[in-house]
């Protein structure tokens, strides 16, 4: 695979090292036991896999030698790049401004660019309407486009079985950027729809199976579908593509039982179910299926907490917060600076969003035992400050040079 060139800033010589001697060793990816870091009273299991993903180091790469490349030249970001507090931050303080927020909001006009200007497009991709209002100011987006190439195979076999005469379902966040993205490429080809959980799928369902009155559709599912979108007609022959970073087993339980519906709707066998429903399991993240496959490995460990570090609006980190609160207490960070202190720690609801201060978050356990992962948008470096501090709460930061040694 690629060798991205990102600033040293992002790189950890611990994290670097741990993650070549566990490749090394396991190059087949097979082993998925959490990598330990004893340091006597506080002992670090670190997932198997965790941190930048291809899509993340390449759009660092672009957008960093963008920079670089365009002294003098107005930058802008169409939104944020990654879901990482300090990779944006960082691109601020470089210079770079911000055209939407997160949410698509626009903050500066496209009508205040020039054909001068360079707009970088985020990993999440953007949508056809944004590209073309780009290119119309003369704009040569293509140059500094920094989508995830799986985020660009969802895009394409969407459109390979769009040719097929297939709509598209996706599962996705509907107002994350990427499913935003997704859904206008696919709408383009074929009628598309979103569902954010099974519990939309199961209700969509209803309409396939006619138990529910195909006119409420079009209040129920408001905003989520494409327009001319034909509920009697439009869900007869479905494939289901995903946003890249939803839990994978959601995804593909999702697809199970739209598959089963429409199997049991128009009585097909397993010879004759590919007529109506599109094998898409080839879209699914392998970074994504290898951060979440790693933290169900690292749970097998006992332990008395987790800590996942990632930016709060991360689809992917939350979902490894979600995997390790079935388990035990989880506490969602995105900086060392959240460790307030060894009694006090900030953290975030994966859910809500909202940050609450916790008491104690620390139990008195000896030696006590955490399991610890990052999403796809963290940098290592990030990763090793946290135990750095954590090691400093226990009186043995001096440790976490040992362990660079030995791992060099």
């Amino acid at each position: 695979m690629k060798k991205f060139t990102i600033p040293n800033i992002y790189r950890s010589s611990l994290i670097s090292g741990i993650k070549t001697q566990r490749k090394a060793g396991d190059k087949l990816k097979k082993d998925y036991a959490p990598t330990l870091l004893d340091f006597g009273p506080i002992q670090i299991y670190l997932a198997r896999h965790f941190g930048f993903c291809y899509g993340v180091e390449n759009a660092i790469e672009i957008a960093f030698n963008t920079i670089d490349n365009n002294p003098g030249k107005k930058i802008y970001l169409l939104s944020e790049m990654i879901h990482n507090p300090q990779v944006n931050k960082d691109l601020i303080d470089r210079g770079v401004t911000f055209l939407q927020d997160t949410y698509g909001k626009q903050l500066i006009s496209f009508d205040s660019l020039s054909a001068d200007d360079v707009v970088i497009i985020p990993a999440f991709g953007t949508t056809l309407d944004i590209e073309q209002q780009l290119r119309n100011k003369g704009i040569a987006i293509e140059q500094y486009n920094t989508t995830c190439p799986f985020v660009e195979k969802v895009w394409n076999r969407s459109e390979q079985i769009a040719q097929k005469g297939f709509s598209i379902v996706i599962h996705g966040k509907p107002k994350h950027e990427e499913t935003r993205a997704t859904f206008s490429h696919a709408s383009s080809n074929t009628p598309t729809i979103v569902v954010n959980d099974m519990a939309e799928t199961i209700e969509l369902a209803k309409y396939i199976t006619e138990e529910k009155d195909s006119a409420n559709f079009y209040e129920e599912f408001k905003g989520r579908y494409s327009e001319g979108f034909d509920i009697t007609r439009d869900l007869q022959r479905i494939g289901v593509v995903n946003q890249t970073t939803q839990l994978a087993t959601d995804t593909q339980a999702i697809s199970d039982f739209l598959r089963e519906t429409i199997q049991n709707k128009y009585q097909l066998t397993e010879e004759t179910i590919g007529l109506h429903f599109a094998d898409t399991r080839d879209t699914l993240c392998y970074a994504t299926n290898d951060n979440q496959t790693a933290v169900t490995g690292m749970l097998s460990t006992s332990a008395d907490i987790a800590i996942v570090i990632g930016g709060h609006n991360s689809s992917n980190s939350s979902h490894l917060v979600e995997l390790c609160e079935n388990k035990l207490p989880t506490y969602f960070i995105d900086s060392p600076e959240r460790l307030e202190s060894k009694t006090m720690i900030t953290h975030c609801n994966w859910q809500t969003k909202t940050y609450s201060t916790i008491q104690d978050y620390l139990p008195s356990a000896n030696p006590l035992k955490i399991l610890m992962t990052s999403g796809a948008s963290c940098p290592d470096a990030i990763v090793e400050q946290v135990i750095r501090k954590l090691a400093a709460f226990y009186d043995v930061e001096d440790k976490v040079d040992e362990f660079i040694q030995l791992y060099s």
